[in-house]
């Protein structure tokens, strides 16, 4: 028998810990409940952005095998209502203790149909720069 940890973002500053805490699980739809269903992620950075669960999916798939932990440190967090600002400085940690990625994000975060919060817009590096 499986057992489904199921871990919920009660502040918008707490998303990040809940990610990781599923990646180290393994779970990939734990990863993607951290998310809001009309979300929008930009990374891999290279890549175009990611939308929907779907993309949350794609974006993360690959790390299941790793298992990095996520470590995350909220900056600033402005919350209105059900949608709240983030910005953090971050990095992805191997098992073996190397870091695979760091930097520092902004995020809009909003309320999820469970209580709880997840992201709705997710830029590990920052806004886009705009291209015309």
């Amino acid at each position: 028998m499986t057992v489904t940890t199921q871990h919920i973002a009660r502040r918008p500053r707490d998303i990040a810990h809940c990610v990781s805490a599923y990646l180290q699980e393994g779970d990939l739809e734990g990863i993607a409940s951290m998310f809001h269903p009309e979300c929008v992620m930009f990374f891999p950075p290279d890549q175009p952005p990611k939308t929907g669960i779907e993309g949350v999916r794609e974006g993360f798939k690959e790390m299941l095998d790793i298992r990095p932990t996520i470590n995350s440190q909220v900056i600033s967090e402005v919350i209105t209502g059900d949608t709240a600002m983030l910005r953090a400085k971050w990095s992805v940690v191997a098992p073996d203790g190397s870091v695979m990625a760091e930097g520092e994000s902004t995020e809009v975060a909003k309320k999820l149909e469970n209580g709880g919060w997840g992201y709705l817009i997710d830029c590990p590096y920052g806004p886009p720069v705009i291209s015309d």
